[in-house]
């Protein structure tokens, strides 16, 4: 298990946080923006990292960190309500607590991609896991080459981060595309599923890392297309967030194969896993 070195407690230990921040991004996800009660419990993470928020009372559940790393005064989660626990933790008000555990698991292989292309292949909320390691890439603009970011959601109604799409858009060798399953009378942009878009993009396989996040039948799908573009599988990284609920290798339950996504990942290199992948309701 990797874990970030500011873990100085328990890990199975909650630290005491407040929400500072609610801000909402479609009618059912919200962006919690946390800073924590006592500054011992600030910790780095690297993207692609994920914490343990707890609301007592309710329960506790695993939630990539979506922040900027650079910042760590805060840490930054983008939650969709869709069950019991994830409702009580977007309906926090400011100033009430939220426990936090982590953060846990490998992270993007930001360091590895440095001097090469980048590509982010994204799917509906899957974008949140992945855009710490895009503020990373635009914040060292020169250590790396191209970035490229792919990203689908169901509905116009239901992309993340409008405005900054709209503004990484404008940085120097940055390719941004945005496809839609259902456009609707007032969308101007593609429709279709995400693998779509590789016919605009500006690829270039040779020096590029591919880093994708999303609904596994969307990564089965967009991974043979990187295959197809002539990306190797050892430069293709996908994140595999299912069934965590310890974090810390003890509970079993997410175990996939020979791996606990928990400690081993999330973030896996696609060649590591591609055999499990493949198979449908594992």
């Amino acid at each position: 298990m990797i874990m970030a070195t500011g873990i100085t407690t328990d890990p199975m230990l909650p630290q005491p946080y407040s929400v500072r921040d609610v801000a909402k991004e479609t009618p059912d996800t919200f962006t919690l923006r946390l800073e924590p009660e006592i500054a011992v419990n600030r910790s780095s993470f690297q993207p692609g990292q994920f914490s343990m928020l707890w609301v007592f009372g309710v329960g506790e559940l695993p939630i990539s960190i979506s922040g900027d790393p650079a910042l760590q005064d805060r840490l930054v989660y983008t939650v969709r309500s869709v069950g019991q626990a994830t409702h009580a933790l977007v309906n926090r008000r400011v100033g009430e607590g939220v426990g936090v555990r982590g953060p846990f698991g490998t992270g993007w292989p930001a360091e590895a991609a440095r001097g090469r292309d980048v590509i982010v292949v994204a799917g509906g909320i899957g974008l949140a896991p992945l855009r710490p390691l895009i503020y990373q890439v635009l914040q060292n603009r020169d250590d790396y080459g191209r970035l490229l970011i792919l990203y689908g959601a169901r509905s116009p109604r239901e992309l993340l981060y409008r405005k900054e799409l709209a503004a990484w858009a404008r940085n120097r060798e940055t390719q941004v595309l945005v496809t839609v399953d259902y456009g609707g009378l007032g969308w101007r942009g593609h429709v279709g599923v995400v693998t779509t878009l590789f016919k605009y993009a500006r690829l270039q396989p040779a020096p590029a890392v591919a880093m994708v996040c999303g609904p596994e039948i969307m990564m089965r799908f967009v991974t043979r297309e990187l295959e197809n573009q002539g990306l190797s599988r050892d430069n293709i990284y996908v994140s595999m967030e299912r069934n965590m609920k310890c974090a810390v290798g003890f509970c079993g339950h997410c175990q996939y194969g020979p791996h606990f996504i928990c400690k081993d990942g999330p973030v896996f290199r696609y060649e590591q896993i591609r055999n499990l992948l493949e198979k449908y309701e594992l």
